[in-house]
């Protein structure tokens, strides 16, 4: 492929979002001690460039009334298990990938991008990526997300960024470790590393991203299984699960094996979706730390006597981001308030707010700063 050939993308982010992208990648490779089986090719910054142009600009146009969703993958078809190949392959222009989208909607599904002799084109589909294969989705006109595909000992795909118009959020890959206290805060502060190997135990960016998804908004809050300090902040509860739903806690105390992973991840996945769809419900859904399901559809309240939130601090998992400190107003509604005011009287707890917009915040009390800490995290979730 003759990169030089290429025309200059006219979405003007473009080559700079690929210069500053490839580091990237190459982190996230090297983080793995190069254990995985040959890793797919990683584009060059033309290259890449093209990529993010097309998808750019296809996501602006319409197929009878529909806006395009599409992921791209840059891999060659050998490098693809059971691919579709077309006969004659498309050239990668926003008119073609706007008519294939139909066909690629549903999750899983990858358009297939290589180099011709001349240009990059679109050779099929693909259910199979080599590991750390660079993929782009499309997500809604204008809103693009850059990941690599996992790596062999997971099944999720880590954000790199987020393109939306010319504002570009390159995802820091260990957030603002400096804040980070616990551990189950870093494995979802660290989602941008999902598709490092050993993830498969990462539970809370699988619960955010389900919780998210069902669009109703709703609220998970975490808490000591060895205590009942938390009821002293709810008002009231319309669903006790007696005795505790324990299956996800089961399943996370069980080694996988090579034999039985696939079963054992299914069983995850499952169990997960059943958990995050009570959050759908009004109400609080509450979990303890080592996820035993203990109540959903529960009223927040402020504890006793303890004083009214009054500030926050705001942090994004985002390269250059700055850390505010704001008036809990801002980070949204009533449902946001009242899981900051839970985090502020239960020290040990940690929230996790979704919002019916797609704002999604972790909330959880910081000793060091003597306040909540409010981690916004649709970026890493999208």
């Amino acid at each position: 492929m003759n990169a030089s050939s290429m025309a200059a993308p006219a979405y003007s982010v473009a080559q700079q979002v690929a210069r500053s992208i490839k580091p990237h990648f190459t982190r996230h490779l090297a983080a793995t001690g190069y254990s995985v089986k040959e890793p797919a090719p990683l584009p060059d910054d033309e290259v890449m460039a093209a990529i993010i142009d097309a998808a750019f600009w296809a996501s602006l146009r319409r197929e009878e009334g529909f806006s395009p969703k599409i992921s791209l993958a840059f891999v060659p078809p050998e490098r693809s298990a059971h691919p579709l190949l077309l006969a004659h392959a498309l050239p990668l222009v926003p008119e073609a990938l706007a008519r294939l989208a139909p066909a690629v909607e549903r999750a899983g599904i990858h358009l297939g991008v290589w180099g011709g002799q001349r240009e990059l084109v679109v050779w099929g589909t693909t259910r199979s990526l080599p590991p750390y294969c660079f993929v782009l989705e499309v997500i809604s006109p204008g809103l693009l997300v850059l990941k690599h595909s996992p790596g062999e000992n997971s099944g999720k795909f880590g954000n790199i960024a987020v393109l939306e118009g010319d504002k570009v959020k390159i995802l820091a890959v260990h957030g603002n470790g400096q804040r980070n206290r616990t551990a189950q805060l870093r494995s979802l502060l660290e989602l941008a590393s999902i598709g490092e190997p050993g993830s498969d135990t990462n539970i809370l960016p699988r619960l955010a991203i389900s919780m998210r998804a069902h669009g109703r908004g709703g609220t998970l809050l975490f808490v000591p299984g060895d205590s009942t300090e938390w009821r002293e902040s709810i008002r009231s509860v319309s669903y006790n699960v007696d005795p505790p739903f324990t299956q996800l806690a089961e399943l996370m105390r069980t080694s996988s094996t090579e034999q039985n992973r696939s079963l054992w991840r299914a069983s995850i996945r499952d169990c997960v979706e059943a958990i995050a769809g009570l959050t759908a419900v009004d109400g609080a859904t509450v979990i303890t730390h080592d996820y035993r399901v203990l109540a959903f559809g529960a009223k927040i309240r402020r504890r006793g006597n303890s004083p009214a939130v009054e500030k926050v601090l705001l942090i994004e998992p985002v390269e250059d981001s700055a850390v505010e400190i704001i008036d809990p107003t801002q980070l949204g509604g009533t449902r946001h308030l009242s899981a900051t005011q839970f985090a502020q009287d239960q020290h040990q707890a940690i929230a996790l707010v979704a919002s019916q917009d797609g704002r999604f915040t972790l909330l959880a009390w910081s000793e060091d700063d003597n306040m909540v800490q409010a981690h916004r995290m649709e970026t890493v979730l999208v």
